[in-house]
């Protein structure tokens, strides 16, 4: 292996934000774009009040969330028939298949880390827009 193609650390400074399928906007970090990541994405979401994602599932990668501040609903199962409150300094686990539709319903920001293990975290997205009508905030 030459100097050239040796994995090395990277450093990655949230700056800009791309859209996902989901319906919200997350600032880039470590992916498979941004560095070369290779089994692991971690992104910065702030959700701004009222904002909610499009029901959906990560078909072949697990999520995990660490909530920074504020507050966030969470929807999950086949109908979205569970709902759990996930605040500042907890954390979430969602498995690969399982649909939820996350949303802010406070009257501030919530912010959260969020890793997956899908290196390009928006290949395995699958939106489910029969379980929209389901969630009202």
């Amino acid at each position: 292996m030459d100097a050239s193609s040796k994995p090395t650390c990277h450093v990655v400074k949230p700056g800009s934000a791309y859209d996902g399928k989901q319906g919200l906007s997350y600032f880039e970090g470590i992916s498979a774009q941004s560095v070369g990541a290779k089994g692991i994405c971690m992104h910065l979401l702030t959700m701004p009040p009222g904002a909610r994602a499009k029901a959906h599932l990560h078909e072949s990668h697990e999520t995990a969330i660490y909530c920074l501040s504020g507050a966030a609903h969470t929807w999950y199962g086949d109908r979205l028939e569970n709902h759990v409150i996930l605040n500042a300094g907890e954390m979430m686990y969602i498995p690969a298949g399982v649909p939820h539709l996350p949303a802010n319903a406070s009257d501030g920001p919530s912010s959260a880390i969020i890793a997956r293990t899908d290196p390009n975290e928006q290949e395995s997205v699958v939106l489910l827009p029969e379980l929209d009508a389901l969630v009202k905030l």
